[in-house]
């Protein structure tokens, strides 16, 4: 995926550097950098990987599903603050994840930190369950197991 980057970055300096044009500038990069683009896209079933520019769009495609389930989760703690009076019933619930590695249940972890109304208090020493302290086990957790279920996809999109 980086050397497909890389491999781009060079065709857009040599698009840039043979261009026949004096006052040469970005703008000449730039569309070297998207003959690149199209290059790269007709040929990477021969580099025996994805092309790099979908991962790129499952990242975006990430970091937009955070920031709507932060909205959703926001407003809905705001809420429970605001209302009279507080009727939730705090608990703990377990989750089994299909994550592997590292890098994904440290990005599962994160994003479910920081979304307002759950925290993840701990992950098993071999790293498949989840235990996740939610505000209010009763009202929401199915839209938390959902939203769980979106991190994890995505995540997977992302890093597989």
């Amino acid at each position: 995926m980086f050397g497909q980057f890389i491999l781009n970055l060079f065709i857009a300096t040599l698009w840039f550097l043979l261009k026949d044009d004096p006052t040469a500038g970005f703008p000449t990069f730039v569309a070297g950098f998207l003959v690149g683009i199209f290059i790269l896209y007709a040929m990477h079933r021969f580099f025996g990987t994805q092309f790099y520019l979908r991962r790129v769009f499952k990242v975006f495609k990430l970091i937009s599903l955070f920031i709507r389930e932060l909205l959703l989760s926001s407003f809905s703690v705001i809420h429970q603050v605001l209302t009279p009076k507080l009727k939730i019933t705090p608990g703990i619930i377990t989750y089994r994840t299909e994550l592997r590695g590292d890098w994904e249940l440290t990005a599962l972890a994160l994003l479910l930190t920081l979304t307002p109304g759950s925290v993840v208090m701990e992950v098993s020493e071999e790293g498949d369950m989840f235990y996740i302290h939610a505000m209010d086990i009763e009202e929401s957790k199915e839209t938390l197991l959902r939203s769980i279920g979106k991190f994890e996809k995505a995540i997977m999109e992302v890093s597989r």
